[in-house]
């Protein structure tokens, strides 16, 4: 029996990106639906619901994806909300790559060491790819601090963390080189998350600061994040520190992507949000 993904995006267009992943992953066959709203969600999960029974339906399931984020959120939720007893078929959030890419970059973080108990810090951190990243490392037990420009909006982003999560993760405002130069003082390892061309760590700032042991920057359009740092960087050690670029995360990402797809089909009651794609990273 074929393995059918149902590809849900809340773009115009489904995404060419995930649709390609999806193929590598391991499907026959893709089905693929733009424009799509919450609403829209329980009939498109009906039709493969209701069409394979039994065993069979490890072999249907859905990604949900996207640019907005919160609506992909709505829709997962509307699709887990459709199901019945054992009628359902597997489900992954990755809206706007947020579930993978945060989760490939804590991986890349943790790999040189437990960061229980020590401070971490995620700079321009109020979009999707930062507050996961910021929930996961909280729930590993890192005393994570979280940045924007504006402290009302770090406390509303460490507020909603939270609520989907329930860690705590300290808000704080940072514009100014000097602002994100206090932050970092007694942090071991930071993430950027800022806006494409955003930087926020000058490379003099990391090279003086002893503590920092670990920097990852998920921005690949210069200027980059962190001054200093090369895109395709995986874990480049420079002057004791390790170095992780925008390319060196997503290689990671793409392998956690392919391998959160294949899942799917093992069973029929998966969800994959952040902390199951997590889980999953820590087994690759």
């Amino acid at each position: 029996m074929k393995k059918i993904l149902l590809q849900l995006d809340n773009d115009k267009f489904a995404s060419v990106f995930d649709a390609v992943t999806a193929y590598d992953a391991g499907i026959d066959s893709l089905l693929q639906y733009g424009g799509v709203q919450p609403e829209d969600v329980r009939n498109l999960i009906y039709g493969e619901m209701f069409t394979r029974g039994g065993e069979d339906l490890k072999n249907s399931a859905a990604f949900i994806g996207g640019s907005n984020v919160e609506a992909g959120e709505a829709m997962l939720k509307a699709a887990k909300d459709s199901f019945f007893g054992p009628v359902r078929v597997s489900l992954m959030m990755d809206a706007n790559g947020c579930n993978t890419t945060a989760t490939a970059a804590v991986a890349k973080m943790l790999a040189h060491g437990d960061l229980s108990g020590k401070k971490v810090a995620i700079l321009a951190g109020t979009g999707p790819v930062g507050l996961r990243a910021a929930a996961l490392l909280a729930k590993e037990g890192a005393d994570v601090v979280l940045t924007s420009r504006g402290l009302e909006k770090a406390e509303k982003a460490c507020a909603s963390i939270e609520e989907r999560f329930g860690v705590k993760v300290a808000p704080q405002a940072a514009a100014t080189p000097e602002d994100y130069n206090a932050v970092l003082q007694g942090v071991t390892a930071v993430l950027t998350c800022g806006a494409a061309g955003v930087q926020c760590v000058s490379e003099e700032m990391w090279k003086a600061n002893d503590s920092l042991k670990v920097l990852a920057d998920v921005n690949a359009v210069p200027p980059v994040g962190i001054e200093g740092v090369k895109s395709h960087w995986n874990g480049k050690e420079v002057e004791g520190k390790f170095l992780y670029g925008a390319l060196g995360i997503g290689g990671f990402k793409m392998k956690l992507h392919r391998a959160c797809v294949a899942k799917l089909f093992e069973q029929n009651d998966l969800v994959l949000d952040a902390e199951e794609i997590f889980g999953i990273a820590k087994t690759l």
